[in-house]
C-alpha cells in the first residue's frame, strides 16, 4: 500500500525541483522530506531520486508515481471540498502564494481578518514571483493564488485553473528631486528616452513590462542598477541614481528625495485570484476571494492600516 503522504513529498519535489523548496512547500524540514522519500523507494524498491550536481533529478519510475500522486491528490482535494462544503464553512488548511508587494501590502490584513472571523481555517501564505505562481495552482502545489499582469501582457490562466479579478493596481513614476520631470502634473511615454533606470532583475514581471512599455514608445531602455525588493529600488532613486516606475500596492510612504509623477496614460497592473476548477466550490476559496477584495481599496491607496478586520466584515 503506497503512503499519501510520501506520495505529496515526492510530487512536491517534482513541482518545486529541489526537496528544500519542496520542504519550504509542505511545512516540513528537508530532511524530513527526505525520509518520505527513502521510505517510498523503500516500499516500491525502486530508485526515485538521483543525485545531480548539489540538486536531484527524478527517476523515470518517479515520474509515473508523480502522475499517479497527482491524481490520488486530485481525489482527495474533491473529498475535502466537499465535506468542507457540507459543513458550509471555511475550514481546514488554506495554501496561498502571492507576489512579494501582495505579500506586504495586502496580504497581512487580509490572513489577519481570515483568522479572527473563521478560527477553523488554516490560512497560509507563501511569497512567489506571479511566473511561477500560476504553475505551482496548477499543479496543486497551493490551493490559491494572487498573482498579477499588466496592461500589454496579459496573464494566461492555464486549463483547470479559474481567476477573479481582486482591483487595479497604478503605478507611478518616481524621480530624484530636482529632476526636469520633478513637479509636472504628468509626463508622456515618448518622453522617457535617455533617462538611467532602476528596475527588478530580467525574468521579473516589471523589468519585462519596463522594455516593451519603453520599446514600444520608441526608446532603448538604459538599465543600470536591479534590485528584486521595491524599497531598495525607491532607496536607488532617492540617493539620485535614476528613476524607476513602481507601483503602488505595498510601496508606502516615499521618503525625502523621491517625487512621485504620473504617467499619461498610467500604467495598470491588474490582480487576480487563481484556484484549481476543482476546489471552486471550497468555502474557504469563496471567503478568501472575497476578503481579498474587501481589503483591497485600502492597499491600493498605499497607506498603512492597522491589522485588523475590515469594517462590517
Amino acid at each position: 500500500m503506497l503512503d499519501l503522504q510520501r506520495l505529496r513529498a515526492l510530487h512536491a519535489v517534482s513541482v518545486h525541483g529541489t526537496v528544500g523548496a519542496a520542504a519550504a512547500a509542505l511545512g516540513f524540514t528537508p530532511s524530513a522530506v527526505s525520509q518520505q522519500i527513502a521510505k517510498l523507494e523503500r516500499e516500491t524498491r525502486t530508485v526515485l531520486l538521483e543525485r545531480e550536481g548539489r540538486g536531484v533529478r527524478l527517476t523515470d519510475e518517479a515520474w509515473h508515481l508523480v502522475g499517479v500522486a497527482g491524481e490520488l491528490l486530485a481525489l482527495v482535494e474533491r473529498a475535502e471540498t466537499r465535506l468542507e462544503e457540507r459543513r458550509g464553512v471555511p475550514s481546514g488548511r488554506l495554501t496561498i502564494a502571492a507576489f512579494a508587494s501582495a505579500a506586504r501590502g495586502l496580504l497581512p490584513y487580509v490572513l489577519a481578518d481570515l483568522a479572527v472571523r473563521h478560527p477553523a481555517l488554516d490560512a497560509r501564505l507563501t511569497e512567489v514571483d506571479p511566473h511561477l505562481s500560476v504553475d505551482l495552482v496548477a499543479k496543486g502545489a497551493v490551493d490559491l493564488v494572487v498573482a498579477h499582469d499588466w496592461d500589454i501582457a496579459p496573464l494566461p490562466a492555464p486549463a483547470g485553473v479559474e481567476q477573479a479579478p481582486i482591483g487595479e493596481d497604478l503605478c507611478d513614476l518616481l524621480v530624484p528631486e530636482g529632476h526636469r520631470f520633478a513637479g509636472r502634473a504628468a509626463v508622456r511615454r515618448d518622453e522617457l528616452g535617455g533617462e538611467r533606470w532602476i528596475c527588478q532583475p530580467p525574468g521579473r514581471v516589471c523589468h519585462d513590462w519596463l522594455l516593451r512599455t519603453l520599446r514600444g514608445a520608441g526608446h532603448e531602455p538604459d538599465i543600470v542598477h536591479q534590485a528584486d525588493e521595491n524599497p531598495t529600488l525607491v532607496a536607488l532613486v532617492a540617493a539620485g541614481l535614476g528613476v524607476a516606475l513602481i507601483p503602488r500596492l505595498g510601496r508606502g510612504p516615499l521618503p525625502p528625495g523621491v517625487v512621485e509623477v504620473p504617467l499619461d496614460p498610467m500604467p495598470v497592473r491588474r490582480l487576480y485570484a487563481l484556484w484549481r476548477t476543482g476546489a471552486a466550490r471550497r468555502p474557504a476559496i469563496a471567503e478568501t476571494v472575497r476578503t481579498l477584495r474587501t481589503h483591497w481599496p485600502a492597499a491600493a491607496t498605499h497607506t498603512t492600516v492597522p491589522l485588523r478586520p475590515a469594517a462590517g466584515a
